[in-house]
């Protein structure tokens, strides 16, 4: 039987989100951002993966585990599907990156998604530039059967 497992991240916009990336989107915990950082969608993260349970992070290292990710900016959302993945390692403590590839590193939260940051819902991302508060929830959709 399916089962969730749910984080809750509390983040903020900034001016210069760009979401341009068309192969990743990230999420950190540093409230500095330059032009580059395309991939960038949130900043000043209140959690990342040392705050997150080891159920959740266990949860999402299951191979066919499914990630569910919402990303809420001042009434505008957009929802992102991911995989997770055994060789998943969560040891980056300030950034959390998505991945369309199957590429993994430190700080790969989940690859295969639908969505990179060039493919979110520009509304959100006109939220986004304004600095405004940013909820993020990640739900881990998985079951034991699997």
């Amino acid at each position: 039987m399916p089962r969730k497992i749910v984080e809750r991240i509390t983040a903020r916009g900034h001016e210069n989100i760009r979401a341009t990336h068309g192969n990743t989107l990230e999420i950190t915990k540093e409230g500095h951002l330059t032009p580059r950082g395309d991939c960038i969608v949130a900043v000043s993260a209140d959690r990342g993966f040392p705050e997150f349970s080891d159920n959740f992070k266990n949860a999402l290292r299951n191979k066919r585990a499914i990630l569910r990710m919402t990303i809420e900016c001042s009434g505008v959302n957009d929802e992102i599907i991911a995989y997770g993945h055994p060789e998943l390692r969560f040891k980056s403590p300030e950034e959390m990156v998505i991945r369309k590839s199957s590429f993994i590193c430190d700080r790969t939260l989940a690859i295969r998604a639908n969505k990179a940051a060039i493919d979110l819902n520009r509304n959100l991302i006109e939220k986004l530039r304004r600095g405004n508060p940013v909820n993020i929830k990640l739900e881990v959709i998985y079951s034991n059967d699997f």
